[in-house]
């Protein structure tokens, strides 16, 4: 709710380096667009780890580069969840339709990879 009527996150910025619609990997889609609010913008353009309240949000495209297949947000949230990097994670349908949200199984798997990272992939160019 928070992303998409309280602040809009359209009104973000474009993860650094990744302006606009891009090549996508699986389980995301096949293109995408990466958001992210002020607070996880000024900390990908200094190369610093994702600070509490940093929002990134992931449009997920089909083929047609087009097709909206899902929104999933990532918000870093302070004693959230420590095994996890205290990351929120997401995922709802064009229609807006929660699909996911919390401590999502599936998201915390794959971005444990990148833990030393700060389980993020896209990394800021």
């Amino acid at each position: 709710t928070y992303i998409t009527q309280t602040e809009s996150y359209l009104g973000w910025g474009y993860w650094p380096g990744h302006y606009g619609i891009y090549p996508g990997k699986s389980p995301h889609g096949a293109f995408l667009k990466v958001y992210a609010n002020g607070i996880a913008l000024k900390a990908a353009r200094e190369g610093k780890p994702m600070p509490y309240g940093a929002i990134i949000v992931k449009e997920n495209y089909g083929d047609d580069k087009k097709t909206l297949m899902a929104v999933t947000p990532m918000y870093k949230v302070k004693g959230y969840n420590p095994d996890a990097g205290d990351w929120f994670w997401g995922k709802f349908g064009p229609d807006g339709k929660i699909m996911a949200s919390g401590k999502v199984d599936g998201c915390i798997k794959c971005h444990a990879v990148q833990k030393d990272k700060g389980w993020i992939f896209t990394e800021a160019k």
